[in-house]
Parts: C-alpha cells; sequence; structure tokens
C-alpha cells in the first residue's frame, strides 16, 4: 500500500452518488477544495460518528470552500439509505472495487479481531482548486475527523 502524500497529483476519478448520478473529481477543479474522505463501511458505528460530524460541520466547511466527497466499497443502494437514515446533507461515492482507494493508496491489508483482510483504511485528502493533494489526514478519531480538517482549513 504506497499512500499519497501532499504535493502529488489527486488521481482523476468519477463515480456514482447515492443517487445514481456520475461525479468527478475534476468537476471541482477551480472552484473548491474538495476532502476526499475514505471510509471502510456506511452504517457502522465508527463511520456513522464520522459522517454525522461532517454532516454537522457543513456550514462551516462551505464557508472554507470546501466540498466533501464520502468514498465506501459499498453499492449505491446502500449509500442511499445511509444517507437517508442519517440525513447526510454531502455527496457519497461507490467504490465498489476500490479502483479509488487503490488509486489514492489506502485499499491494503487490516486485521480486526484476529483475521486479517484487505479494506479501506480510514484516510482523508484535501484537494486543493489545482487538483493537487494539499494535504493528507492520517492521524485522527472518528468523532474528531470534522475539527482536525476544519483547524487545519482555518490555518490553527
Amino acid at each position: 500500500m504506497q499512500t499519497l502524500e501532499a504535493g502529488a497529483a489527486a488521481p482523476e476519478f468519477s463515480l456514482q452518488d447515492q443517487n445514481g448520478n456520475t461525479v468527478s473529481l475534476s468537476q471541482f477543479k477551480g472552484k473548491n477544495k474538495v476532502l476526499v474522505y475514505f471510509y471502510p463501511k456506511a452504517m457502522t458505528p465508527g463511520c456513522t460518528t464520522q459522517a454525522c460530524s461532517l454532516r454537522d460541520s457543513k456550514a462551516e466547511l462551505d464557508e472554507l470552500n470546501t466540498v466533501v466527497l464520502g468514498l465506501s466499497p459499498d453499492p449505491v443502494k446502500k449509500l442511499k439509505g445511509f444517507e437517508e437514515k442519517k440525513e447526510l446533507n454531502f455527496t457519497l461515492l461507490s467504490d465498489e472495487d476500490h479502483a479509488v482507494a487503490d488509486a489514492f493508496g489506502v485499499w491494503g491489508p487490516k486485521k480486526f479481531m484476529g483475521k486479517e483482510y484487505d479494506g479501506i483504511h480510514r484516510l482523508s485528502f484535501l484537494v486543493d482548486e489545482t487538483g493537487v493533494i494539499e494535504h493528507v489526514f492520517n492521524k485522527f478519531k472518528t468523532k474528531d475527523h470534522h475539527d482536525v480538517v476544519i483547524n487545519y482549513l482555518k490555518g490553527e
């Protein structure tokens, strides 16, 4: 697993969102910063905490000209259920074949309860308006992810 670092060009991608629409990273180029955050599985406790905190921070992220894209290997239908159940107000993208996770270097070996398997590592990438990775968020807890991102964006 070779995770991308700040200064690298963000890999271009186009994926289906929770409504079945195609969303591409390039559509934000020249307009917004994009927080590309990878999470393992919709509706699990940690992923729900992280998503709801981002939901509750949307106004502040909007003020900081930052769009949130949440990526997981979940199918579109499951993402729609997650959005509706938790009243999420940002885009969720389905990376079922984990090709985008592979491109960003967040798909790889994990351990849980003694079992080893391949899956998504919980990392976030701030992509600037030019399509370059400005910052990689790799040290946070699900409950304070939004604060770490906002503090970085504010220069704190």
